[in-house]
């Protein structure tokens, strides 16, 4: 029977992993959905305490990691604390219009995130009164850190059903 729970964790992980590329908390789906299953199974050894705690500093990292890459690239690119706040602003209101506008799972997210983390901070720079050119090279800075942070956030998604996974079949 462990198996049977085993094989419909790693299933609706893989669910939860496509909502990470999504730019949506799949990442911290997983973890709860595995603690949950690791407290229904306490005493099958189905998870360590370990191998619980080792998931939940994998999933923080990656939320600090994406929290900050937009602000990271505008300053890499000269910008200014407004134009990371921007970023920050713009990448929320992207991820939902991009998801709406642009109907092809994971893309439309990825490219409305991404753009609109580059239109807020290029938006949030040219009010304070920088140049046209300064503001474009921070937006586009907070843009490309944008899309490293979501390809990395999902390389440790990919990384957290891994380690689910074995831990699930090897205790």
């Amino acid at each position: 029977m462990i198996y049977l729970w085993a094989s419909l964790l790693i299933v609706v992980n893989l669910f939860w992993l496509v909502l990470t590329a999504l730019t949506l908390p799949g990442n911290w789906m997983m973890v709860a959905t595995t603690a949950l299953v690791a407290w229904w199974q306490w005493d099958e050894g189905m998870f360590s305490p370990w191998t619980l705690g080792a998931l939940v500093v994998l999933a923080a990292g990656a939320e600090v990691l994406e929290f900050v890459s937009s602000a990271v690239g505008v300053r890499k690119a000269g910008g200014t604390r407004w134009g990371g706040v921007g970023s920050l602003l713009g990448a929320l209101a992207g991820a939902v219009a991009g998801t709406i506008l642009i109907p092809i799972p994971v893309v439309g997210s990825l490219v409305g995130v991404c753009l609109g983390a580059c239109a807020g901070a290029w938006g949030f720079e040219a009010a304070c009164g920088r140049s046209q050119k300064q503001s474009l090279r921070a937006g586009v800075g907070a843009g490309v850190g944008r899309l490293i942070a979501t390809v990395l956030k999902l390389a440790v998604g990919v990384v957290i059903w891994i380690v689910v996974a074995v831990a699930a079949f090897w205790p």
